[in-house]
């Protein structure tokens, strides 16, 4: 069973998406590869496997691949009508968490759902609350469904439409992943990025569009003191903070990532 794996085992990432490919190929699993080192497979898995090897090497984000990823101990869906999420979004997550109380019977909303990740989460740990997620792709609300169903999660409702336009009601907690990556980021046109919906990705010239729409939006849908939580790039962090300070938010505050850097920004809306 080394078809393919010596020329990609040069590094231990490397040989872990062989092994991820090559499972998947084998409608199997890892334990099962290492379990049976001799195999003999048969042609059209050799076949199959070859094509994905192909396809990730032109650049293919492995989630793709295979459909699938993980999120919050969560297993995903993922297909190209959704961006893959990212391991900083769970920072999303728990800031969320903190702010809802465990027993709490609060409305709480994802703006931009995508797979679902977030309000799927959110709704793993808050099960008490009514989760709303919203996208204005039709394609991303029905892999979100997908997997609120695959989940047993399926009382997370997820509506088409932008933002918070299908939504009706006040809300305690509003959270989001906004596209905000500038239109002309050279980084666009390289690895994963290229292969996922721009529209989930890049709200146009200027990166925080979306943000500065979703923060206005946020203020007549939140229940006095209610929470927006925002996901936003490395650098936005300041522009994010004037933002929120300039359509009416307190206590404001930005959580950084594993890596250091500010990712995530929450803000309170006065009473």
């Amino acid at each position: 069973m080394t078809c393919g794996r010596e020329k990609l085992a040069g590094s231990p990432a490397a040989r872990l998406e062989v092994e991820i490919l090559l499972a998947h190929a084998l409608e199997s699993t890892r334990s099962f590869l290492y379990a049976n080192p001799e195999l003999e497979l048969p042609h059209k898995r050799v076949e199959r496997f070859r094509k994905l090897l192909k396809r990730r090497a032109d650049g293919e984000p492995i989630a793709y691949l295979v459909g699938r990823t993980e999120f919050w101990s969560l297993a995903l869906k993922v297909s190209p009508d959704v961006l893959i999420p990212r391991p900083e979004t769970e920072l999303a997550v728990e800031t969320a968490l903190q702010k809802i109380p465990p027993a709490a019977s609060w409305r709480v909303a994802d703006l931009g759902t995508g797979s679902g990740a977030i309000a799927l989460a959110l709704a793993s740990e808050r099960p008490n609350c009514e989760i709303h997620g919203t996208d204005i792709s039709a394609g991303a609300i029905g892999v979100a469904r997908e997997n609120s169903e695959l989940l047993g999660l399926d009382g997370v409702q997820f509506h088409v439409g932008a933002w918070s336009g299908p939504l009706t009601g006040k809300f305690h907690v509003l959270v989001s992943n906004p596209p905000y990556i500038d239109a002309g980021d050279p980084h666009l046109d390289q690895g994963d990025l290229r292969f996922e919906p721009a529209v989930a990705l890049t709200p146009g010239a200027d990166g925080l569009a979306a943000i500065r729409r979703i923060a206005a939006l946020a203020r007549p849908l939140l229940h006095p003191g209610g929470w927006l939580i925002l996901e936003h790039g490395c650098e936005q962090g300041p522009a994010v903070r004037h933002i929120l300070e300039s359509d009416g938010f307190v206590d404001i505050e930005t959580r950084r990532d594993l890596g250091g850097h500010e990712r995530v920004t929450a803000g309170r809306l006065v009473q």
